[in-house]
């Protein structure tokens, strides 16, 4: 209704000329014969009407038609609408119509070859990751088995770099099953002390080299939720409290218990965030005003946690002040 009201005024000023002209030769008419006039008067004008509001129709159906097909053209820019769209144009839209409809579907044809480049980097980038286990599972076995033939000082290196890489690659592998259409995650009754555990188990040799001091206090808690989605999690905050330690590192984990649902909470006293940068620490890329710490930082961790998170329907919160300590907690729901 708004499109036929836009016409009706596009078209107004026709209108007035027509009823200018029924005025005038009403005027004539009225002059050479007056009985006549009253007789006609009112039928001309009615005439003039009904005709400008048929054509004011046709006109509109017309436009009606044309915006259905460029809708169809600007969705799908083929040859087939382009030419429904060029019979319901005029001869000079019409080569407006071809220069617009070949720069449409060059940038089309861009954006095609652009999506199929980067779905190809991103299955070879993942194709990376999982050929990558291989050897990192066999440098694993080494360091477990063959312990007592590597000097304790090389150990302790290999077994750091191994962490490190771990870490690295899981990155990968989470980023891209967080971007899955499908999710195989798998919901349970989790115990908190078992899934700590595991996590504290596979940094232990980032922990040790900081010289972390680890204050466990969640007791056994159980949560529901995903098991590794959640140990990614914790993987993820734990290696964030292990780039931004200070001397003397404490890494406490503790529970609490509200009415519809339990907080975990994880606090290292490393140097933590400053305030105007807290807003952001979730944002992809962002690693903030963190000093040298800052070169080590990529600013995927927290990004990645949050992106799980929100998959596991969990709640994030952090508090900080810059230079004394930096708090994550993980609300989970009561079901």
């Amino acid at each position: 209704m708004k499109q036929f009201w836009a016409t009706v005024k596009r078209y107004a000023p026709w209108l007035i000329v027509v009823l200018l002209t029924d005025v005038f030769a009403s005027l004539l008419l009225w002059l050479s014969d007056a009985q006549a006039f009253r007789a006609l008067v009112s039928i001309i004008l009615l005439w003039s009407i009904i005709l400008f509001a048929s054509v004011l129709i046709r006109i509109h159906l017309k436009e009606e038609k044309k915006q259905k097909l460029f809708q169809s053209f600007i969705t799908n820019p083929d040859a087939v609408n382009e030419e429904k769209l060029l019979r319901a144009v005029s001869q000079q839209e019409g080569e407006q119509l071809r220069l617009f409809a070949s720069v449409l579907r060059t940038s089309q044809l861009s954006q095609c070859n652009l999506a199929e480049d980067l779905k190809d980097y991103e299955e070879y980038v993942e194709g990376w990751a999982h050929e990558a286990k291989t050897p990192l599972a066999l440098l694993t076995m080494i360091l477990d088995n063959r312990e007592d033939e590597i000097p304790p000082d090389i150990h302790t290196k290999l077994d750091y770099v191994r962490s490190q890489l771990q870490e690295d690659i899981s990155q990968i592998l989470y980023y891209a099953r967080l971007k899955s259409s499908t999710k195989d995650y798998q919901l349970e009754e989790l115990s908190l002390q078992n899934a700590l555990g595991e996590v504290l188990a596979d940094y232990a040799p980032l922990l040790e080299e900081k010289q972390f001091t680890i204050q466990n206090k969640i007791g056994t808690e159980t949560v529901f939720t995903d098991r590794r989605g959640f140990q990614f999690m914790l993987g993820q905050i734990i290696s964030n409290a292990i780039k931004y330690s200070n001397d003397d590192p404490i890494l406490m984990i503790s529970m609490n218990r509200a009415a519809n649902e339990r907080i975990l909470s994880i606090t290292d006293n490393g140097s933590g965030v400053k305030s105007y940068d807290l807003p952001y620490i979730f944002q992809k890329g962002f690693t903030g005003d963190s000093a040298d710490n800052g070169k080590k930082a990529t600013g995927m961790g927290l990004y990645l946690t949050k992106k799980m998170a929100d998959d596991l329907k969990l709640k994030l919160e952090v508090e900080s002040e810059y230079h004394k300590y930096f708090r994550i907690s993980i609300h989970f729901p009561v079901l």
